[in-house]
């Protein structure tokens, strides 16, 4: 994947180069590519750790992002990087996924196992509520970042991104699995 993302940013730069193709190639090639990313995972880190963030805006609207290789909107997170706390690693990948500066410490919310995707993976959530927007600095992973209201959401959100969504607008208790 790390070919992969360093090579689309100079493609996207390239007039002739259908984008929407480029995003189709990355969808085709990612069933394949995970596998590998998983194996390079367990080889060095007997257990993997990520972390998910809720920007909420005007307590109606949360933050979904939908990725140039995976089909769906989730709510923006990615891994935790090696000396970097799980609070740090959430306040990056909002950054760099949504736009988002978090102007706030984000708060913990819950901790999910994500056997069904990658036996060992665990999900920390963490909520922001103040924050500003800018830029998002990760266009060749990211295809869209939006604001979508509590009672609007996209047909095609991820499905334990609408669970996590739902237990924080109905007080409902965390499931432990993602």
């Amino acid at each position: 994947m790390a070919v992969i993302t360093a090579v689309i940013p100079l493609y996207k730069t390239i007039s002739h180069i259908n984008i929407d193709y480029m995003d189709d190639w990355k969808r085709l090639v990612e069933p394949y590519a995970r596998p590998l990313f998983f194996a390079h995972s367990r080889m060095t880190r007997g257990k993997t750790l990520g972390v998910r963030g809720m920007v909420i805006e005007d307590n109606r609207r949360v933050l979904l992002i939908e990725h140039t290789y995976l089909d769906g909107w989730w709510l923006p997170g990615g891994g935790v990087d090696a000396l970097e706390t799980t609070g740090d690693a959430v306040v990056r990948e909002l950054r760099e996924e949504g736009g988002i500066i978090a102007l706030e410490a984000p708060k913990l919310l819950s901790i999910h196992s994500n056997e069904r995707f990658f036996p060992g993976d665990h999900v920390l959530l963490y909520r922001i509520d103040q924050f500003e927007r800018t830029a998002l600095t990760s266009h060749a992973e990211i295809k869209n970042a939006e604001f979508f209201d509590f009672d609007k959401l996209p047909l095609n959100i991820n499905q334990g991104s609408l669970r996590r969504i739902e237990e924080v607008l109905h007080g409902y208790p965390a499931d432990p699995m993602w």
